[in-house]
């Protein structure tokens, strides 16, 4: 199958912004997008948060993006896609691309979708990366017969629905199992329901990092391996997220003991992105990565460690107020430590995890 430039079958346009200043050129009834008005699940878009005057479309010399437009955010974020449900304008923030005979927008659509990593790996610039019109006229794209786009792009539309319905029931099963959570303790960091001794979370549990030294003297990550290290980017809503992965060897590993990984160890970031946390399931498989810290419960008859990391997922504001801001977000080990909650009975804690356990099921 021959590949082709979409700048030879696609004609590029991108947008611009009205003088904000001039009220002239604001709150009219003429649809004007931004790259935030689109998120991973937009499709067909119509219609705008903030809208135009003609007379702004004018003096801008906006010109206008087709009904059936494929539209792409190349900067601030790149990689963001939708097709044009009706005629509409764009600020500077997209490339879009009005498709010839020879392509079909929904084959178009799906091929961008896919592609975001590799988009974003063209970005350019210093202060914020941007992909440039010449840039997007010079990707090439494999195009199979136009019926075959056709059936191909429905096919995968079929399959995004499917998707989408499956993460919109898990995030009513996690709402469902948060709304437990605050009718069994409410806010465990005031005691408004649970009026329990207060405990530090170094009373409950031993708080560790992997050390600088170690990182820089011992660890070489493999792209596969034995042991996977655990990364800020695999901790995500207390569950492990295993797509992108990086591994040591086992006798590295054995090597660095404070920082092996067993089951029942929580971890939590701790740089840059503060506070998301896992679980992890499973003895001798993980290694703890740098920015990540391991908290494992020392005592047991206090704490059960699916209710901690539960505490840690809707306390994150709490949490927040431990960090230092100075060129990133960061909470040291101490600080950890030092988070103190209200915690209730081991019983009514374990009653809640038995109540995760079973909706996990359902997932």
């Amino acid at each position: 199958m021959a590949k082709v430039k979409l700048g030879n079958v696609c004609k590029i346009m991108s947008g611009s912004t009205p003088k904000t200043k001039n009220e002239e050129f604001w709150d009219g009834d003429i649809d004007w997008i931004t790259p935030a008005e689109l998120n991973e699940d937009t499709y067909i878009i119509t219609e705008s948060k903030r809208k135009i005057t003609q007379l702004g479309v004018d003096e801008t010399g906006l010109k206008p993006l087709p009904k059936g437009t494929v539209i792409l955010s190349s900067r601030a974020p790149i990689g963001k896609v939708a097709i044009a449900g009706k005629q509409l304008y764009c600020n500077q923030g997209f490339k879009n691309f009005i498709c010839s005979q020879q392509i079909e927008n929904t084959y178009l659509y799906w091929f961008l979708k896919s592609k975001n990593e590799y988009l974003n790996s063209l970005g350019r610039g210093a202060t914020f990366k941007e992909i440039s019109k010449n840039i997007v006229e010079n990707i090439e794209i494999e195009l199979p017969e136009i019926n075959e786009q056709k059936l191909k792009a429905k096919k995968l539309r079929k399959c995004w629905c499917l998707i989408s319905l499956k993460k919109a029931q898990l995030a009513k099963l996690d709402e469902l199992v948060k709304s437990r959570f605050v009718e069994m303790f409410g806010d465990l960091t005031h005691g408004d329901k649970v009026t329990a001794k207060k405990h530090k979370i170094g009373e409950l549990a031993e708080v560790t990092k992997l050390a600088g030294f170690e990182f820089t003297k011992y660890i070489k990550y493999q792209d596969a391996g034995e042991i996977i290290m655990l990364r800020g980017l695999n901790c995500k809503r207390g569950k492990l997220v295993l797509d992108n992965v990086k591994y040591i060897d086992r006798e590295t590993s054995l090597k660095l003991s404070r920082s092996r990984l067993y089951k029942g160890d929580i971890l939590m970031t701790y740089a840059g992105t503060v506070g998301d946390v896992a679980i992890v399931d499973e003895d001798d498989k993980y290694h703890l990565a740098p920015n990540v810290a391991k908290i494992s419960i020392v005592q047991k008859a206090l704490a059960n460690p699916l209710f901690l990391v539960h505490l840690f997922m809707y306390s994150n504001d709490y949490i927040m107020t431990f960090a230092s801001q100075v060129a990133q977000a960061s909470i040291n080990m101490q600080k950890i430590r030092d988070f103190e909650y209200f915690i209730p009975s081991k019983a009514e804690q374990d009653k809640f995890a038995a109540f995760v356990l079973a909706t996990d099921k359902s997932k």
